[in-house]
């Protein structure tokens, strides 16, 4: 509820494209009151990034981004 994860990329060396995954698991366990020695485990479904334009991100789910490549 509280968190997010989001993105910024630069294109062309012009402008960046920001986004975020609407959808994402985390965890973090910690095994004494020492956080740096914890561990922090992030996952995000990649076909359910929003960039806030749905031409961009239906091109960013193409053969040529996203999607594997068939042998």
């Amino acid at each position: 509820m509280h968190s997010e994860i989001r993105f910024k990329i630069r294109h062309l060396m012009i402008s960046n494209v920001t986004g975020s995954f609407n959808i994402f698991r985390r965890n973090a366990e910690t095994y004494c009151d020492d956080f740096t020695k914890c561990s922090v485990r992030l996952g995000a479904d990649i076909f359910l990034m929003y960039t806030g334009n749905e031409q961009r991100d239906r091109h960013l789910m193409a053969a040529n981004f996203l999607m594997p490549k068939k042998p």
